[in-house]
């Protein structure tokens, strides 16, 4: 039997409620297939870990989960660590540690979920936004000088390599490609970004050169957040630097009808390290502890999870009961307007997958 290994990490926050979610649905779908189990190892990095140590996870951390299959996350941030701290000093240093530089949201409407666009329905909102995520803005590059001092000065500077834009461009279309439409939207800012975004755009044709039979084309990022809300159906996969996509992809999500339900995926595509699954949604600390989280953006993460490691027959089975649930509006969380707690959605989901047709691994 076929174990996989998963560092379970959930940070802060309703993170703390949401991954033990998780991992039980994942021990679901691995006693339905009786061919493929988890086998978990918890990490208590984040808030807590830097009140003790000072620092959000130990020096050496990558190296205590280089060698697992995959890692599920739930959050990072926490309202008395600021918030450069708990980013960089955990989530980011993963992600870059690992050069987990593809970060894939998938974004569509539910069943049983109504989103805010009224004259939006569900097939017009089916959406992949694939965000560029070790570079451009969130490179890390800048500093200060003069602190406190009327001269005092501060930089952030967007760093874009060739070798970075052409990686991450490539695996959008690829990732067009694979979608029925084989279309693709390249988010831009080159009228305002004279150099590097032009930069994008360039490399962005040079690519496409090698997808004749994706179609695309090219949008200013604040004309893209119209067309998101106007014209939903015109849009099918999307690509956007590290700043733009996060900033696009939590509008997705909330046209969905919550941040509660989004998934990520952080890939490493070429599988030189574990890749990277978690919820979009924060640590929401206001919420924290109460059961009121809504786990369904986790599980869709472990969907995503599944289909990295190959298991897609298991992938469809939880994504099947994720939708059987989400249909029901007696299983809605708070977010979605509903009374159901964490725990309640939670059982719900491992009941469906329980009653499901044994999976088959490997399936394709």
């Amino acid at each position: 039997m076929k174990t996989y290994r998963i560092a379970a990490i959930p940070g802060d926050g309703i993170g703390k409620e949401v991954v033990p979610a998780g991992k039980r649905v994942l021990e679901a779908i691995g006693a339905l297939s009786g061919d493929f189990t988890f086998e978990f190892e918890d990490f208590a990095w984040g808030g807590d870990y830097y009140r003790r140590h000072g620092v959000m996870m130990p020096a050496d951390g990558l190296n205590e989960i280089r060698n697992k299959d995959a890692i599920l996350f739930g959050s990072a941030g926490d309202p008395h660590i600021p918030d450069h701290i708990t980013l960089w000093g955990l989530r980011l240093k993963i992600c870059q540690g690992f050069d987990q530089y593809a970060n894939v949201r998938p974004t569509r409407i539910l069943p049983g979920i109504d989103g805010p666009l009224k004259r939006c329905a569900p097939k017009d909102l089916d959406w992949v936004i694939v965000r560029e995520n070790s570079e451009g803005e969130y490179a890390g590059v800048g500093g200060r000088a003069h602190q406190g001092h009327p001269i005092e000065v501060a930089t952030d500077v967007s760093m874009m390599t060739r070798a970075g834009v052409e990686r991450i461009l490539r695996f959008a279309f690829r990732i067009a490609q694979s979608r029925p439409r084989k279309l693709l939207t390249v988010i831009t800012k080159s009228n305002a970004q004279r150099h590097a975004m032009v930069m994008w755009d360039e490399i962005a044709l040079e690519v496409s050169k090698e997808f004749p039979d994706v179609t695309w084309d090219k949008e200013l990022v604040d004309a893209a957040t119209a067309r998101m809300v106007n014209r939903p159906a015109t849009l099918d996969t999307l690509v956007a630097t590290n700043l733009h996509a996060d900033i696009l992809s939590d509008l997705a999500a909330a046209l969905a009808g919550s941040l509660g339900i989004a998934p990520t995926a952080n890939l490493d595509p070429e599988r030189r390290y574990p890749s990277m699954f978690e919820p979009i949604h924060g640590s929401a600390f206001d919420i924290m502890g109460k059961g009121l989280a809504n786990p369904i953006g986790t599980f869709w993460s472990v969907v995503m999870m599944l289909e990295h490691l190959g298991e897609m027959s298991a992938a469809r089975t939880l994504m099947n009961a994720i939708e059987s649930v989400t249909a029901d509006p007696a299983l809605h969380t708070a977010d979605l307007g509903g009374k159901a707690s964490t725990v309640q959605v939670t059982e719900a989901v491992c009941a469906f997958v329980a009653q499901a047709p044994a999976v088959v691994t490997k399936a394709v």
